[in-house]
Formats: C-alpha cells, sequence, structure tokens
C-alpha cells in the first residue's frame, strides 16, 4: 500500500547510515541531506552519535517516532528491527535497501514473509526489499547517483531493477529528461509496478501530475491490472513506454502446433501492450529517448523535414525513419526554390535541407520559419547542428531555443558534439529542452511511438458469433487433445469464420463421390499426424477420380493415419490465424502470412483475446509482409476488412471457449473478395 508517510514524509530514520559514503547506509543519507530534505532526519549505528551531522541512536528501540524507515543492514537483523519500528515507533512506511532475501535463498524468502506479515498487520507500506529506494522531489531516498533534476511535470521512472533504474537515469541526464518520481521496487513483496501504476491511475489529477511514465518490468505478476490501470492513465492523457526484460519457460518448451512453435510468453507481453497503448521499447536508449519525444508537442502527421549542415547524418535519419514508415516528403517548387536562393550557394533544399558547415544561425532561423509557415506538407522538423571544433555554437542553439518556444510544429533538437560543445550542449539543456544525440535512434523511437496503437475498447464484438451453439460443441467435447475435424468445422462456422467445404471419410468411395460432387482438382489430407506435410500427408491438385484414388490407398497406409480429408482446390494468398492460452494473460491470438512460412520466417503479430477491428487491423498492419497482404508489384491485395473481421471472429470465439489451449488456421486462403479457412486444428484441455 502506498501512503502519505512514504511520499511526503515528516521525519526519516536511516536504520545503518554511515559516515563511509560509498556504503548504502551512507549514500542515501547524503542523497537525503544534499537533497534539501526539509523534515527530521535519525540515524541509527551502533557504533557512532553522530553521522554526517545527524544525531544518531544505538538501535532502532532509542529512535523518536517516524514516519519512514530505511534499512541498510544485513538481511538477518532486518525483521526484527521492522517489527520495532511499526509497533513502537508508528513507522508506516519502509524502504529496504538489503539483498539477502527470496532473490537468493530459501531461508531470505521466509525473512521476506516475516517483514510482509509486521508492516501489513500495521498497515505500513513497503518498497524493496533489495533495492536502491526511491526518490521524489520530497525526499531523494536512493543510496545511487546520479540524481536526476526534478520537476513536477517530469518523468514517473518505475523499475523492476536498481542497478537498471541506476543505468536509466544516466542515459536520461545525458539528453536533459526530467523526472518527477523514481521507484526502484526490487523484490516488489508488497508494492510492484502494478501496484505503482495503479496508485498513479487511481489519484491522478490531470492539472499537477505527470503525464509521462517510463517502466522496465523484469515480471508481470497481474497483466489485467497492468492493462487496466495503463491503458486508463493513457486515456487521461499520459503516455506510457516500457521495457519488458526476459521470457518465461513455456514460451521455449517444445510445441505441438504452429502457434506453439512461434508463441512465447514475449508474444502475450507483445500482445499485452499493444491492447494497454504502451509503446514498447528494447533498450536503455531507445526508452530514455521515447520519454524526451513524450515532452515535446504531439505529431499531427508523418511528414518531416530534416535541417542540417552536416549531409551524412540527414541521409542515416531519413533512412531511420523511412524504415518506420515516417516520410521525409521532397521539397521544390517555387517555394523551395525562393528558400534555396536566400541560402549560400551549393546549399541544397531538396529534403534533407543542408545549409552547409558554413550556414549561419540566420540561415538555420529562415529554414524553420519556411517549414513552419510556408511548407505545408511538413508536420514536424528535425534539426541536426554539431561542430567539428572551429567555432562555438550558441548562437546557432539559442535560434533552436526561440523558435522551440513559438513554432506549432515540433522541433527535434539533434545536437551531437556532446563533448567538443558540450557547453553549448549543457547551457541549452539548462534552459528545459532535451537533446537527441543520435538520429538513428531517435528515427527508431519515433516510428515506435507513431506505430504504437491507441488504447483497446473493452467491448466484445459479438455480432453473428453463435455463443450457445459454441458452448454445446464444447461441453459435448470430452477428452482432450485435439478435436475431430466435423468438431473444428462447426467452431469455426458458429463463429461466423467461413470454412471450405470438406468431407472426411475412412471408405474411399464415399471420398470419390464427394470429389465428384464438388468437382475436380481437390485437395487430400490424412487425418490423425498433426503435421500432415512432414509425413507426406497432403496432396494438392488432385485432377482426377484415378489419381485420387491411388492417393488414398498411400495415404492410409502411413502410421498413424484414421481418415482422409477433402476438399475442393481453390487459390489464393496463404494467411495464417492461431491462438495459444498463456497462464495469467489468457488468449494470444497471432496473425501473419500463412502456409509453411509461418515458422520459418516468423513474421507474425500478436494480440489479446478478445480484440476489437482497430486492434486487428493494427496487427495486420505490423507485419513486415504487410505489403504483400496490400499488394504489391501488380499482385493484387487481399481482402484486408475480410482478414481482420475473421481476426476478431476467432477472438470471440476464444473468449466462450476458454478450453482452447492451442489452435491453427493455416491456411486462410484470401483474394481480394474473400478469405476463408481451408485448414484448422484446435487442441483442448477440459477444465477438472
Amino acid at each position: 500500500m502506498i501512503n502519505e508517510a512514504l511520499l511526503h514524509p515528516s521525519s526519516i530514520v536511516v536504520v545503518g547510515a554511515s559516515n563511509n559514503v560509498h556504503k548504502p547506509g551512507g549514500a542515501i543519507l547524503r542523497n537525503l541531506i544534499n537533497g534539501g530534505y526539509a523534515g527530521q532526519l535519525y540515524a541509527v549505528n551502533p557504533k557512532e552519535t553522530e553521522i554526517q551531522g545527524v544525531h544518531a541512536y544505538a538501535n532502532v528501540g532509542e529512535v523518536p517516532n517516524t514516519d519512514l524507515a530505511i534499512l541498510a543492514i544485513p538481511a538477518a537483523l532486518c525483521p526484527d528491527a521492522v517489527e520495532t519500528l511499526a509497533a513502537e515507533k508508528q513507522v508506516q512506511a519502509f524502504i529496504i535497501l538489503s539483498a539477502g532475501f527470496g532473490e537468493e535463498t530459501h531461508e531470505g524468502a521466509l525473512l521476506e514473509n516475516r517483514i510482509l506479515d509486521t508492516v501489513n498487520r500495521y498497515n505500513a507500506a513497503l518498497i524493496g526489499p533489495n533495492c536502491i529506494g526511491f526518490m521524489n522531489a520530497w525526499h531523494h531516498s536512493v543510496f545511487s547517483q546520479p540524481i536526476p533534476q526534478l520537476h513536477p511535470q517530469g518523468v514517473d521512472l518505475i523499475s523492476s531493477s536498481g542497478a537498471t533504474a541506476v543505468f536509466i537515469l544516466e542515459s536520461a541526464v545525458t539528453k536533459g529528461l526530467q523526472f518527477n518520481s523514481v521507484w526502484s521496487v526490487g523484490n516488489a513483496k508488497q508494492i510492484g509496478v502494478e501496484d505503482v501504476l495503479q496508485y498513479m491511475d487511481e489519484h491522478f489529477r490531470a492539472d499537477t501530475d505527470s503525464k509521462i511514465k517510463l517502466l522496465y518490468i523484469e515480471s508481470i505478476g497481474d497483466p489485467d491490472r497492468l492493462l487496466f490501470h495503463a491503458s486508463s492513465l493513457i486515456k487521461k492523457g499520459c503516455r506510457i513506454a516500457a521495457i519488458k526484460a526476459g521470457s518465461s519457460e513455456s514460451g521455449s518448451r517444445a510445441a505441438s502446433s504452429h502457434t506453439g512453435a512461434i508463441a512465447s510468453s514475449d508474444s502475450a507481453v507483445e500482445a499485452l501492450f499493444r491492447k494497454a497503448g504502451i509503446v514498447r521499447c528494447y533498450s536503455r536508449e531507445e526508452l530514455t529517448t521515447v520519454g524526451c519525444i513524450f515532452t515535446l508537442p504531439p505529431l499531427r502527421g508523418k511528414n518531416f523535414a530534416i535541417i542540417t549542415h552536416a549531409g551524412g547524418p540527414g541521409v542515416m535519419l531519413t533512412d531511420a525513419l523511412s524504415k518506420g514508415g515516417l516520410n521525409v516528403p521532397h521539397l521544390e517548387g517555387p517555394l523551395a526554390d525562393e528558400l534555396k536562393s536566400k541560402l549560400y550557394p551549393g546549399a541544397a533544399v531538396g529534403n534533407p535541407i543542408d545549409i552547409l558547415a558554413t550556414g549561419t544561425p540566420e540561415h538555420l532561423r529562415l529554414c524553420l520559419d519556411y517549414c513552419e509557415e510556408k511548407f505545408d506538407n511538413i508536420d514536424a522538423v528535425m534539426a541536426i547542428f554539431g561542430t567539428p571544433g572551429l567555432v562555438t555554437m550558441f548562437e546557432m542553439y539559442d535560434v533552436l531555443h526561440e523558435k522551440m518556444q513559438t513554432c506549432t510544429k515540433p522541433i527535434f533538437p539533434i545536437l551531437p558534439s556532446i563533448n567538443t560543445a558540450g557547453a553549448e550542449v549543457a547551457a541549452f539543456l539548462a534552459k528545459g529542452h532535451v537533446n537527441f544525440a543520435d538520429e538513428v535512434t531517435l528515427g527508431t523511437a519515433l516510428s515506435r511511438i507513431v506505430n504504437a496503437p491507441a488504447p483497446a475498447t473493452n467491448e466484445i464484438e459479438l455480432f453473428g458469433v453463435d455463443v450457445p451453439r459454441i458452448r454445446r460443441i464444447m461441453d459435448s467435447i470430452q477428452e482432450d487433445g485435439y478435436i475431430e475435424p466435423t468438431l473444428v468445422q462447426a467452431l469455426l462456422h458458429s463463429a461466423g469464420i467461413p470454412v471450405v467445404d470438406e468431407f472426411v471419410s475412412s471408405k474411399k468411395e464415399e471420398v470419390l463421390a464427394f470429389a465428384r460432387r464438388t468437382g475436380f482438382p481437390v485437395v487430400a489430407k490424412v487425418v490423425g499426424p498433426v503435421h500432415k506435410s512432414d509425413v507426406g500427408g497432403v496432396v494438392l491438385n488432385i485432377k482426377s477420380e484415378e489419381h485420387l484414388a491411388l492417393e488414398f490407398d498411400r495415404m492410409m497406409k502411413i502410421p498413424d493415419v484414421t481418415s482422409i480429408l477433402i476438399q475442393p482446390m481453390l487459390k489464393g494468398t496463404e494467411l495464417f490465424i492461431g491462438a495459444k492460452y498463456e497462464e495469467k494473460f489468457g488468449h494470444v491470438v497471432l496473425c501473419g502470412l500463412g502456409g509453411i512460412f509461418v515458422e520459418v520466417l516468423k513474421d507474425v503479430s500478436s494480440g489479446l483475446a478478445p480484440l476489437s477491428y482497430e486492434e486487428a487491423y493494427s496487427m495486420i498492419h505490423s507485419l513486415r509482409a504487410y505489403k504483400i497482404i496490400k499488394g504489391t508489384r501488380g499482385q493484387k491485395g487481399v481482402n484486408e476488412d475480410k482478414f481482420a473481421e475473421i481476426i476478431v471472429r476467432l477472438s470471440t470465439l476464444l473468449r466462450f471457449a476458454t478450453e482452447i489451449k492451442e489452435m491453427d488456421i493455416n491456411p486462410l486462403l484470401a483474394t481480394e473478395k474473400h478469405v476463408i479457412a481451408v485448414d484448422a486444428r484446435i487442441r483442448v484441455e477440459k477444465k477438472s
């Protein structure tokens, strides 16, 4: 539980305080003092009477009543200290820096449980153990450096790892990113990432609170709570970016279906972040770059102008933006010619706009004015200006500062010379700006933000889905494992998913009769083996009864084959949809290109059921193969609306058939008019 004693304590005691600032107990006391903590400070150390100018007590039993206790003592001593402080000194919040608890040994876990029992009994808050602490503008209760610039509209950082929080801060302060609070939850015995987000959501005040949250998460204990409060905060105007590190063993275990082979706990995380509207990042640099972008005015389009005095970085930035689906439109015509006439000979204005190494601050001002006022096809500007060390950049950066205050279009400052122009960059940051020292990292981060969907709606799409029939079919299934093709077809029909006509039999004459009725060519597949292609159990384009009879005889001799499935031969682009149940997360739905390539290319995107149409379109658009789906090089595209509809219908089916643990529809055959399921399999596990 997060309370005022943790956030705004009127008194703090550091247990294990030290004059040695290279120890956690010494460093945290130093940071509290240097941070200007205005409340009453106490220290506990049996060997000292005064530590860093603060009165020291021999043990916790001698300390006056206190709001917050910070423990930097061996793990074995912590439970008794917490008991005394909570019971006798009315301490209502604890930060335990010490390691040696559940992260190391079973005995440590028992110590941790004793502490949790105590703090819960006295309705106290607990951060840690095994963390660097907690910091806001009121008190700097961390033992680490650096201490970032703190501002009410700065970033809230919540980290599972203390060391990673420090490295994120290192990355952030060089960019000028300011912070409102830093939470290092450590073992998260009582307060974890989800708890902090919940508190921020339930106590959010739009007029005063920070609207930027950066997360480093090592495990998601309660996905539903994370999803609910993250999406709620985003809907209230916040921006959230997160790194999720690590994946569970379930993601790498052997699986019998295509979906099982390619889905992982990381697919579930991707799906959760997509549903919540969280921008996913993969490195500290990316996370802090996204955080800096969040501080700038929001983008209203995807067209960028690049102004620079160095050609190479402009080209690399153009490549990075284009790769992320953003545009650097060519500037031409009378306005471009007019701008070029006002620059030095040799300058280029086609975009990137290169004012040359000899370009002046007034040239920069002129280019910014044209992008702001005259070039209607520009939504934002990127200014790349460093120095080879021959001139100072103060005036150039002053122009950037001035224009960033007045322009309505966002301006992204890319100032790479943090050494040779260190003083100029520092002066620019001191005015409250951020800096993107690397243009490619900025381009990548921007593409992640632009392509992140908005939080999904919570409504379930039920139109055309026969829920009672789905439940009757599921209730009729008695055994675990892959269900019969007739039941698969019945479930897909109940969800309104178009399915190709098919017939299953172990009798040759019945198979031949169906082929005569439906017409040749046909497709024959074995029933029984899971991976039909691997055993020679799929034959395409059978054009005659004689050929079908021969293949029937051959395939029935394949081990484990019980019957033959026959379908008319259809043509189209092969697509794939699958689903897998992930513990805690629910059903993860995946889509991509189909056929044998789904496991080879692994170009799939994921969503968390149930899905909205907006989520389905976002999944489709995020595929690397989207150009094939859309149509490219004279090839017709597929019916994207039908593809999205089937994704949504499948997710609704899963919502009411939770016994389904894995399923594939592979392939879906798609044309510009229709999308139809050709082959599907479903594995169920009935609840005991």
